[in-house]
């Protein structure tokens, strides 16, 4: 029975970015919940765990010497490390969730994205703020950050968004509801392209 979404023997990669405050994990999670073939990439960590973070769901907490194994292994697509702890998403653990027919989601910043450029098949997908004034207020309301640290992240907001051209999909994220239905509609189109054909069931 064909199916609005998951019609696919083999899931489809897609890579999104944003810059701090535009939607992207609202969104994300909002597919997620409608569709149980779209998956988020869960990354792999060195830190330990904060509150309320759950082993599997947010991070896969490893140690040091088991992050340093896989990159070994050359089983990370990408790895940074970042005050003094890694982060790093696993080829394995995209290749078995592909295998398992789910669309998976890897949220990643732009620099982390260009450095998969070529090296996985994948659908590049950007969520942009309206303005950056909107952007700023956003941040006002959800972070307790200061002003300063609020112009930095605007800052590198602007450099993120420089980076646009590189992806396949822009979404301006004016209205929530709007922006997540055209999310869908590039889950489903990329479904119909012809270069997945011989993953339709």
């Amino acid at each position: 029975m064909q199916k609005l979404l998951g019609n696919l023997n083999k899931g489809v990669f897609f890579i999104m970015s944003a810059p701090a405050g535009a939607g992207k994990t609202t969104l994300i999670r909002m597919l997620t919940k409608e569709f149980d073939n779209v998956i988020e990439s869960v990354s792999f960590t060195t830190r330990e765990p904060r509150k309320d973070e759950i082993e599997g769901v947010d991070y896969f907490f490893i140690s040091k010497e088991e992050f340093e194994k896989k990159i070994k292994k050359d089983d990370l697509l990408e790895y940074a490390k970042v005050f003094d702890h890694y982060y790093g998403t696993s080829k394995s653990f995209v290749t078995n969730k592909l295998n398992e027919k789910k669309h998976v989601v890897l949220v990643i910043d732009t620099q982390g994205a260009m450095k998969l450029k070529g090296k996985i098949e994948s659908t590049y997908i950007f969520i942009s703020p309206p303005t950056l004034d909107t952007l700023r207020e956003r941040m006002r309301i959800r972070a307790d950050i200061s002003e300063d640290e609020i112009e930095k992240r605007l800052k590198w907001a602007k450099e993120e968004m420089k980076q646009i051209v590189n992806y396949d999909y822009n979404i301006t994220n004016i209205d929530l509801q709007t922006s997540y239905e055209v999310l869908k509609s590039i889950f489903i189109a990329e479904e119909h392209k012809v270069k997945n054909l011989k993953y339709w069931e």
